[in-house]
């Protein structure tokens, strides 16, 4: 009912900087709570950032600083402004969203949904 389309990865060396970003699209309502998680192999997922839909936002203490999270509602699009990138950052980076979704005529439900991944490999 509702994808989650994510772009910008890619390969950075130490100290550079990406810009990912997430597009919501399908039967959305509205969009709730977004976020980005990230996962290196072998580890488990983690939460990188969040933000809420009034634009409270919330960052893992290893990101904290260097990272940021926006959104641009209009455009039901989730950003993730990652500078100052370690090595260790290097994972699969996973967009989320809370999203009331239309199932019928005036009539939605809430739904969380997961985008496919996208790899940022931070590396000289």
């Amino acid at each position: 009912q509702v994808q989650l389309v994510e772009s910008g990865g890619g390969l950075v060396q130490p100290g550079g900087s990406l810009r990912l970003s997430c597009v919501a699209s399908g039967s959305i309502f509205s969009i709730n709570a977004m976020g980005w998680y990230r996962q290196a192999p072998g580890k488990e997922r983690e939460l990188v950032a969040g933000i809420t839909t009034g634009g409270s936002t919330n960052y893992a203490d290893s990101v904290k600083g260097r990272f940021t999270i926006s959104r641009d509602n209009a455009k039901n699009t989730v950003y993730l402004h990652m500078n100052i990138l370690k090595p260790e950052d290097t994972a699969v980076y996973y967009c989320n969203a809370d999203i009331a979704t239309y199932y019928g005529p005036g009539t939605y439900g809430n739904r969380n949904y997961w985008g496919q991944g996208t790899q940022v490999t931070v590396s000289s």
